[in-house]
């Protein structure tokens, strides 16, 4: 069977390559084609912190062909319970950069881009037209909306999660095709600032969300047919509790999502 899909027309994968990612190429839905649209893929990843470190991590060892990291902050020793490429000889340096360092120690063919300035106005257009996935791992509001207004504006698909005490949540956004937004769900007026630094946050909890942030980036790229879609997954690390809720577009939204 190996040595069949080696001398396959179709199959560009090296045998090194192949063994490596040999139990994925087994699976019935994904298979070599679904590999090599992993191969392919530019996947741009927003924060490397709780969220962006195991997201970065799961896409590397799945085989996206191109990840971009986007932080500008620096390593912090209170950051080390949960940001899991990072070590004590990381402090004080920027997470983009070590994150770099880390995952080119496991896969020396992939190619990563880093942006170490805080995304903006000013840079978030040029930034993300260069990759095929946008991946939201920050923690704050106003990061958070101005990503998804611009990811609906360049018509991107934004898989975002969100973690706080022991709760999470994941969306998937495909703005090339009509539906809501995150400001749909959460209109900029009605919420209160909860992030780690004033809620708290369970370790185990940050782990869990990037691998399913992950997940989703991978089941998109193969196009699997049972992504998030117009829901969103709420889950809590303390009840082991998973649910969906279906997502829609409010005709208030700022975004007029109703009228694209």
């Amino acid at each position: 069977m190996v040595r069949q899909a080696l001398n396959s027309s179709k199959m560009k994968l090296n045998k090194s390559e192949f063994k490596r990612f040999s139990k994925q190429i087994i699976l019935k839905n994904i298979g070599i084609a679904g590999q090599k649209k992993i191969f392919s893929s530019k996947v741009l990843v927003i924060g490397a912190g709780g969220l962006g470190c195991p997201l970065i991590l799961y896409l590397v060892n799945s085989g996206v062909g191109h990840i971009g990291i986007a932080d500008h902050d620096k390593v912090e020793i209170s950051n080390l319970n949960r940001q899991v490429l990072f070590t004590p000889s990381d402090l004080g340096k920027n997470k983009a950069l070590m994150a770099k360092k880390k995952i080119k120690k496991i896969n020396k063919k992939i190619k990563i881009s880093i942006f170490k300035n805080k995304i903006d106005t000013s840079n978030i257009r040029k930034i993300i037209a260069k990759f095929d996935i946008i991946c939201d791992g920050t923690d704050n509001f106003e990061t958070r909306y101005l990503i998804n207004d611009y990811c609906l504006r360049s018509k991107k698909i934004l898989i975002s999660a969100a973690i706080s005490g022991f709760d999470g949540q994941l969306f998937n956004f495909n703005f090339k095709k009509k539906g809501p937004c995150f400001r749909c769900f959460m209109p900029e007026a009605s919420f209160e600032e909860n992030n780690c630094e004033t809620e708290g946050i369970l370790s185990t909890l940050a782990g869990i969300a990037g691998t399913l942030q992950a997940n989703e980036v991978i089941k998109t790229i193969v196009n699997t047919k049972n992504t998030l879609g117009e829901s969103m997954m709420i889950f809590n690390s303390i009840s082991s509790n998973f649910r969906k809720i279906k997502l829609s577009i409010n005709p208030d939204c700022i975004n007029k999502c109703s009228k694209k």
